[in-house]
């Protein structure tokens, strides 16, 4: 059903050499003997590793990534036969789930087994990071290893912040067949449907255009507007005079989408016309900005402009913007303290939005990727008139 070439899944060994080479450089320069994570999308980067058990919160899971060599996985042993599929040789494995020691003895051993050059052991413990793991295990495992554990988190959202070729394939995939979804959407739909009516169906064509899941979808609308851009789908009915917002986290491989689009029914308010004249402009501004040693402030900065130029009462999201990747939002974030710069191969989103009446907001949502000289549109531009659905 999709006209756009499906990516090869998975990745070659090389991919894993260059990630954990790039990893191993980041640790000598801020002088860390190891790396430690626990997150699905953290353990993948390293490994391949790729299930849907980390669905399940009961057993943890851990990923070493030593000064030199191949990273050390210390997993479940119901991921052995799994782990043993990717590029891993050494795979340390307890039969959890086992709560009063559940790998942590395992771990502790094979960390202190590691040379020991600097003292420290990095740990995600900052922005935007997550230790899938007790707290309490956290502080065992302080007590039993002879590295100092310390945060690494700006090393990790760094790395993962510059995507390869191959990643940016799959993305542009998964940005490309919802892109086509969306547009068929504005054909299919009439007025006296449903939000949830109408979202169910986007899910079920994304299935079948190629698409792996779409964890993330919502939608709302309200009455040449809406109020909020996180809830939905609801019961809700639209009717004349309404404007629905779908916005969606669709997968392919294991690497998101994430970007929105807005649709009128029946007929489009002159005020309502003039607002998404504005966001779209804004959208335009944002991605002739974005090239690389411009700043994340930087982007938002144009992007407001034009938005307070076009009446905008205010913007209560806390961003225009975000990374993209394994995760719907990646760091960094457009924002107006942000000063992150871009660079070749960075994935970013590019979002505006403004309220522009009380009660009542647009936003709009792009993909893009950063290149050697600027910028490259992941997702089908929109049309610059707001569709409209009778």
């Amino acid at each position: 059903m999709s006209n756009h070439p499906m990516p090869a899944r998975g990745f070659p060994t090389s991919e894993f050499e260059t990630r954990t080479s790039r990893a191993q450089q980041a640790m000598r320069d801020v002088q860390l003997d190891a790396l430690l994570v626990t997150t699905e999308p953290e353990i993948r980067y390293f490994t391949g590793f790729q299930t849907q058990f980390f669905e399940s919160p009961t057993r943890p899971w851990f990923l070493i990534v030593p000064a030199d060599g191949q990273p050390i996985a210390v997993i479940p042993t119901i991921g052995e036969a799994g782990m043993a599929a990717t590029w891993i040789d050494e795979i340390k494995t307890w039969p959890s789930p086992t709560p009063e020691d559940d790998g942590i003895s395992l771990l502790a051993a094979t960390v202190n087994a590691l040379p020991n050059r600097f003292g420290r052991l990095g740990l995600p413990l900052g922005q935007e990071s997550v230790l899938r793991m007790p707290a309490r295990d956290t502080r065992v495992l302080g007590d039993n290893v002879s590295l100092e554990l310390v945060d690494c988190a700006q090393l990790m959202l760094g790395l993962r912040f510059v995507k390869s070729d191959l990643e940016i394939e799959k993305i542009r995939f998964t940005c490309g067949i919802t892109s086509d979804e969306f547009e068929a959407l504005a054909t299919i739909s009439t007025l006296g449907e449903s939000e949830r009516e109408i979202s169910r169906r986007m899910r079920m064509n994304l299935l079948e255009r190629g698409a792996d899941s779409t964890p993330y979808l919502i939608a709302g609308s309200g009455q040449g507007g809406y109020d909020n851009i996180i809830m939905g789908p609801t019961d809700r009915i639209l009717e004349d005079g309404d404007v629905l917002i779908i916005d969606t986290g669709t997968t392919f491989d294991g690497y998101f989408c994430d970007f929105d689009r807005n649709f009128a029914f029946g007929h489009i308010a002159d005020d309502t016309r003039r607002a998404h004249e504005a966001v779209y402009r804004a959208t335009d501004v944002g991605f002739a900005t974005a090239r690389p040693g411009a700043t994340m402030a930087q982007v938002w900065a144009a992007m407001w402009a034009v938005l307070e130029a076009g009446g905008a009462l205010g913007n209560d999201v806390g961003r225009m913007g975000h990374g993209l990747g394994m995760q719907l939002t990646e760091w960094p974030s457009v924002k107006q303290t942000d000063h992150t710069e871009l660079k070749p191969g960075a994935v970013i989103t590019l979002e505006p939005g403004m309220a522009f009446a009380p009660g009542r907001q647009l936003v709009h949502e792009e993909n893009i990727v950063i290149t050697a000289d600027g910028a490259d549109w992941l997702t089908h531009r929109a049309p610059a008139d707001m569709p409209v659905i009778t």
